[in-house]
């Protein structure tokens, strides 16, 4: 059982719903990242998303396209973004998933890239842009299933097609909550609790976050009764953005991730 089972099946056993915290790997330099994702993990984030920087990004709103171009220019890449999870791997245990579009993983290697991101410490992978149809072309060079492959659901998304995902989701399914890009808008509740219930219906047991639209205690305490736990990371990533050059930001998105934690 890798560290994502593990998380959600102690959150089930205390009664909790999972935040999981997403920043991007280098913003907004690869040392003070470092610190703040440190910080995340020590605040309350179960699960840390860390997203890979990538120059054209279809799903992220603006927050996050900026603090990705603030990424690549200070440097950061698919190979220095599996260093820092090494290092915080030598002081947490929180799982950790490598958030990318598939362009980065095509360059780097199929195959290289599951060997170092287990290497590493990585228990799971999101691919943005990668649907499950077109997945073998990567996944065939994976010798098993240790790194969980998580699948997204969109509310455009059809019931049988939300099937299909499930079938070939690991680690926990991550739910759409509207459309759009990250960082736009509130969850519709009434159309998120219908979502929610025809998904969870649909995937055999399989854990589902809901992201997008999540920012305040208050979101994640109206959208935690619906799903096994909440994505937020256009929040922590105004953070950073507003202050990148205070010596105080980790401590800044820390009392953010505790905040959001307590409310769930």
């Amino acid at each position: 059982m890798n560290r994502i089972d593990e998380k959600f099946e102690q959150l089930r056993k205390r009664n909790e719903k999972a935040l999981v915290g997403f920043v991007t790997a280098g913003d907004p330099d690869p040392g003070r990242s470092l610190e703040i994702i440190r910080t995340m993990c020590r605040s309350g984030v179960d699960i840390l998303e860390l997203g890979i920087p990538f120059s054209d990004p279809t799903a992220d709103g603006p927050v996050i396209q900026r603090s990705s171009t603030r990424a690549l220019k200070a440097g950061m890449n698919l190979s220095k973004a599996f260093e820092m999870i090494r290092e915080l791997r030598g002081t947490c245990d929180v799982p950790i998933v490598a958030f990318s579009y598939y362009n980065p993983i095509l360059a780097y290697g199929g195959a290289k890239f599951y060997r170092d991101a287990l290497d590493s410490g990585a228990d799971g992978v999101l691919i943005v842009d990668l649907p499950p149809e077109e997945s073998d072309e990567l996944t065939r060079q994976w010798p098993d299933r240790d790194l969980a492959l998580i699948r997204l659901v969109a509310p455009t998304t059809p019931p049988d097609r939300m099937s299909a995902i499930a079938q070939s989701a690991s680690g926990f399914i991550y739910l759409v909550s509207m459309t759009g890009v990250t960082g736009g808008g509130e969850p519709d509740l009434t159309e998120l609790s219908f979502l929610t219930s025809e998904l969870r219906s649909r995937c055999d047991g399989i854990p589902v976050c809901v992201g997008f639209g999540i920012s305040l205690p208050e979101h994640a305490r109206a959208v935690s009764p619906l799903a096994d736990g909440v994505v937020v990371g256009t929040a922590f990533e105004r953070i950073i953005e507003a202050h990148q050059n205070d010596s105080a930001v980790a401590s800044k998105v820390g009392e953010a991730v505790g905040a959001l934690k307590a409310a769930l």
